[in-house]
């Protein structure tokens, strides 16, 4: 009785081997992480945006990059296909998924060293930023490189 269970257990382990080496052999490796956020600018609003870009978002996102925390980022401006649609794309770019962990832990104290917010003018500033625009969605974006 022992016999069949053994030779089950090897054709589940040869099975298994052939899975790992086969997924050594893709077409591809896996490269950086684009988060990417799709922003409706409200009527009237796009040079108070721009300028808010160029300002505070600019420093926090230099100070990122040169802390290593991100590679690049982008601002995108496109026409709206149909009213309510986003007309402006932020894009950053990380190294690799492990990079999001704790992002937040990572992120804050760079925010607060450029920007001279409290946490009160923080909130505020969030609040003005939302009389500007509409977040209307984001993507998490992974690179494949193809061999």
């Amino acid at each position: 009785m022992r016999r069949p269970v053994g030779l089950a257990f090897l054709a589940l382990l040869a099975g298994g081997l052939a899975s790992i080496a086969g997924a050594q052999e893709r077409p591809y490796t896996e490269g950086g992480v684009v988060v990417v956020s799709y922003i409706r600018i409200k009527p009237g609003m796009f040079d108070k945006y721009v300028k808010y870009l160029d300002g505070d978002y600019k420093k926090v996102m230099e100070a990122e990059k040169k802390a290593g925390l991100i590679l690049d980022y982008g601002v995108y401006t496109t026409p709206e296909e149909h009213e309510g649609d986003w007309n402006m794309v932020l894009r950053i770019v990380y190294k690799n998924m492990g990079a999001l962990d704790n992002l937040r832990d990572k992120t804050e104290p760079i925010m607060h060293g450029v920007t001279t917010y409290s946490p009160e003018q923080g909130a505020q500033a969030t609040i003005d930023r939302g009389a500007m625009r509409d977040a209307v969605g984001s993507r998490i974006l992974r690179e494949i490189i193809l061999k």
